[in-house]
């Protein structure tokens, strides 16, 4: 199995493993697979998610140096549990129960599991640099805190994250170093991109969505989810993601091609609304980020959209395979005192997106919406609404009692390294 970049197809070819270290491809382009596998005929619900996701991810990692520490890494990476809340087939794939309360725990854990593995075996180290727009740091963070042969740099927009995502951001030490850049996601992004084009910058790789390792697991749940959907009701899921930067959305589509019983793969997104724009339009405008009560959400300028418009070609075939709708700030708490009130049920600001997007325009047909994080962490925005206090996860507890340590820096790469 090899991997390429989204803009040469035609050139290099690297194996997982390359893919995974090298983060970015040389030229600035996303690595995807050559061809996206068939999934592997042994895949079963029966033996638990981590044989799942290692059965899952298999075909990608064929040939590689790791192929057999893969189901090791599953099994330490994958120790906390998944659900699929069931509502009548109107079900919620809960992605919260990892360590910071968020789904980015399942990519995040593997990539530091495997990267650990892979730099033993190489003797070498690496530098992570990750920018956030709220749950991508402290999952990465958490995830790679005393890890050998790596150091973690951290940077997240000043002012745009949610308190207890700034405590879950700030609250390590040791090879996790904190950066509060004044500026947007956006800016942070581009932070990370320009230090990977640096070349005399050495040992760097990412732990950003744009890294393979982060999206496999991604893919894995949805294999998953909809081969578990599918037991459960004979049909198969119209799956409705909140989406932000795409890389959940990509591990969707990535999982039907796969031949996963998925529907469709639909993205609900906040004011950001640069994919619904260029659906309506068929015109790609990324733009400046805008901030809303979905801030892990806040990104102008998606990142995977290359590996969409690498998996679909042209805007015709896009437009086939692709739904998306924007829900604004007030629509998001209107959804969310609605769920509460009907249910009894909480959900964060993000998962609001996609629930509203599935009572407006799926309300009838078999649907999961990915619930992406515990609302807990969204304290400020939930409560108010629903009219009392959500209860804090002890892991959540922990890490937002801790000492908050970073530094403050200008949207400037360089001073990442001083």
């Amino acid at each position: 199995m090899y991997f390429v970049s989204t803009r040469d197809r035609n050139g290099r070819r690297y194996t997982a493993t390359e893919a995974i270290l090298t983060g970015l491809a040389p030229d600035g382009g996303l690595f995807v697979p050559e061809s996206i596998p068939a999934l592997d005929p042994g895949f079963t619900l029966s033996k638990g998610y981590a044989y799942a996701a290692y059965t899952a991810l298999r075909p990608f990692f064929e040939g590689d140096e790791a192929e057999d520490d893969l189901l090791d890494i599953c099994t330490k990476a994958f120790d906390f549990p998944i659900s699929l809340r069931e509502n009548g087939g109107h079900d919620t794939l809960e992605l919260f129960y990892g360590p910071t309360c968020a789904f980015k725990d399942f990519g995040a854990r593997f990539l530091a599991f495997f990267l650990e593995k892979a730099l033993e075996r190489r003797g070498e180290d690496v530098t992570i640099l990750v920018a956030t727009s709220g749950d991508t740091g402290s999952a990465v963070a958490s995830a790679f805190y005393g890890r050998n042969h790596i150091n973690v740099k951290v940077l997240y927009p000043k002012g745009r994250v949610a308190e207890r995502q700034r405590r879950q951001l700030t609250c390590w030490d040791g090879n996790v170093e904190s950066y509060e850049v004044d500026g947007s996601f956006d800016d942070c992004q581009k932070m990370v991109k320009d230090a990977f084009m640096d070349r005399s910058l050495h040992g760097l790789t990412s732990a950003n969505s744009i890294n393979l390792g982060r999206l496999l697991p991604q893919a894995a749940y949805y294999v998953f989810a909809s081969h578990l959907y599918e037991a459960k009701y004979s049909e198969k899921p119209i799956v409705i993601v909140p989406s932000g930067n795409v890389g959940n959305s990509t591990g969707a589509f990535w999982a039907k091609e796969m031949g996963s019983p998925i529907e469709r793969v639909v993205l609900a997104v906040n004011a950001n609304r640069t994919i619904p724009d260029y659906l309506e339009s068929g015109k790609y405008e990324p733009r400046k980020s805008v901030a809303t009560i979905a801030n892990a959400m806040d990104v102008g300028a998606p990142s995977n959209m290359e590996r969409l418009f690498d998996l679909f070609g042209n805007y015709e075939n896009f437009k086939e395979n692709v739904s998306s709708y924007s829900v604004d700030d007030d629509t998001i708490r209107a959804t969310i005192k609605a769920v509460y009130d009907e249910q009894g049920y909480v959900v964060c600001p993000h998962t609001a997106c996609g629930e509203y997007v599935r009572r407006t325009f799926y309300p009838d047909a078999p649907t999961i919406v990915v619930a992406t994080a515990h609302p807990a962490k969204f304290d400020s925005v939930v409560e108010p609404v629903i009219g009392r206090t959500v209860p804090v996860p002890a892991n959540l507890f922990d890490m937002i009692s801790r000492k908050s340590t970073f530094v403050d820096i200008p949207a400037d790469y360089h001073r990442l390294f001083d």
